[in-house]
């Protein structure tokens, strides 16, 4: 039985359901198992399993207090016909590196993955926990949670569905997907600000006992589709087992042998789920954190101080745009020995004067991971030259962690297999993929870019995107970063 408790040691244990529900634990902290399980199975025997069966294998013995038949249900309703393959994430070989496309979901983005479950495991978790209340899902996004949860949680009954994006900081295709969002119980918001202050937005009202209060009061409670929820979490470590099971049964590993794993990293819940995957037993050997010009991570691992007091960088690719990385507090929780007053106290100096500097002690233990940015043009020359080499068309985030391996392997000379965390197809950013192909084809708008990738490319424009065309634009709402409470009061009407 795994149990969680809050990164910063607040309140006593609760269930994987308690943690799902909840979101954000009550003293700001982030849920994390008192223990990460080893894979039951062996690797042999997972590739033999479709991605439903690995997915079953990898989430249980997290979410131990679902039973067999609730979890397996959460499973089949999520990994269905809303994936345009039944592999649901396939590898493509690439210039001698293997992509794995998380992008074939329903808003073609790698959040597809686990916010196509994240509604299932939340409802399934209300009716454990005899929950009364509706559960008011209040989410930031750099561009593609918002989309996914918005989908994910659509129509969901007992759920309601806020989502806060930064109005100027998302592509048009991001922001057009989120804004013709149909379903009664879905809210979209643009703030004059950047995701962080998004993200600072929600993690304020999460902590607003007041506000938590009169929310109970009217038969409301929150909860979080942030990577900061472990339901998130906890299906993304799943690809990683399937990544490895897939290339094992193709003959491209050994069992036992080792793989690289190359994330382009924001949140940093994408790569924590891979090093959760390693934790398990999945042999991987280097975790390369791929970041973008907003390089606060590559910095930290670099000198083992986080420093989120510099210039907020817009790029090519904005999911990374951020400088509060939040998953990266359950990382120091771990290094710092699961030491919750250590990670609190680095947390208030992060909120106070916005940097912090971990121990040399800790940073030793960060020797799995290898920190890399990409400049802008690095970012798109490397779509160029992958098109160009192989016809292989990626994203801008995609190149990031692109651009990244190359540099790692000119600098270290490693030749381990690796796979590449594909998060997002080429077609959410039309504009800046086919720019860095040839920019000839720069006076050309939104859609009409589509066409021309779908005729570069060979690869049909997704639903994704036909769907979004001439839909109706059905949010509007736009505040500044400190009425977002009062936007959420109006909206439920307390």
């Amino acid at each position: 039985m795994v149990n969680y408790f809050s990164t910063r040691g607040g309140g006593g244990p609760v269930s994987a359901s308690e943690a799902v529900l909840k979101g954000l634990a009550e003293d700001g902290g982030l849920f994390f198992p008192d223990h990460i399980p080893a894979l039951t199975k062996s690797l042999k025997e997972l590739s033999e399993m479709s991605y439903q069966d690995v997915a079953y294998e990898v989430m249980q013995p997290f979410l131990s207090d679902y039973t067999e038949e609730e979890l397996r249900t959460c499973i089949r309703n999520a990994y269905d016909s809303k994936f345009d393959t039944e592999t649901i994430a396939p590898l493509a070989c690439a210039d001698g590196a293997y992509y794995l496309e998380l992008f074939h979901g329903a808003t073609i983005a790698f959040k597809d993955m686990a916010l196509s479950i994240l509604p299932h495991l939340m409802i399934t978790a209300a009716g454990k926990n005899h929950i009364k209340y509706d559960i008011v899902i209040l989410t930031a996004t750099s561009g593609d949670t918002g989309k996914a949860a918005l989908a994910g949680f659509a129509g969901v009954k007992g759920t309601k569905i806020i989502v806060f994006y930064p109005k100027n900081g998302v592509s048009p295709i991001q922001e057009k997907q989120m804004v013709t969002q149909k379903g009664d119980n879905t809210f979209v918001v643009g703030i004059h600000g950047n995701f962080d202050d998004a993200q600072s937005g929600v993690k304020k009202i999460f902590a607003d006992q007041e506000l938590g209060k009169l929310m109970a009061d009217n038969g409301y409670q929150f909860s979080s589709a942030n990577s900061i929820n472990i339901g998130r979490l906890v299906p993304q470590a799943v690809y990683y087992v399937y990544a490895y099971a897939q290339l094992l049964k193709e003959g491209k590993l050994a069992e036992g042998e080792p793989m690289n794993v190359v994330v382009p990293t924001g949140n940093f819940g994408n790569i924590l789920a891979a090093y959760f995957a390693k934790n398990m037993g999945l042999p991987i050997a280097k975790l390369i954190c791929a970041s973008n010009e907003n390089r606060v991570l590559f910095d930290f691992f670099r000198t083992g101080v986080y420093d989120r007091n510099r210039d907020f960088v817009l790029t090519s690719s904005p999911s990374m745009d951020i400088l509060i990385s939040s998953n990266l507090e359950r990382l120091i929780y771990l290094i710092a020995g699961s030491d919750a007053e250590k990670n609190k106290e680095l947390m208030m100096q992060l909120s106070t004067s916005g940097k912090y500097e971990i121990t040399p002690e800790m940073q030793e233990k960060l020797q799995d991971f290898y920190g890399g940015y990409a400049s802008e043009a690095e970012t798109a020359e490397t779509i160029a030259s992958l098109y160009k080499k192989c016809g292989y068309v990626i994203d801008t985030h995609t190149a990031v962690a692109s651009c990244v391996y190359r540099k790692y392997k000119e600098q270290t000379k490693d030749e381990t297999k690796t796979v590449i965390a594909s998060t997002a197809s080429p077609y959410k950013f039309t504009r800046s993929v086919m720019s860095a192909i040839d920019r000839q084809y720069d006076g050309l708008e939104d859609f009409a870019l589509a066409d021309k990738l779908s005729e570069l490319s060979g690869v049909k424009i997704p639903e994704a995107i036909e769907g979004i065309r001439t839909a109706p634009v059905l949010h509007d709402t736009v505040c500044e970063k400190d009425g977002m409470a009062d936007i959420v009061k109006k909206y439920l009407g307390i």
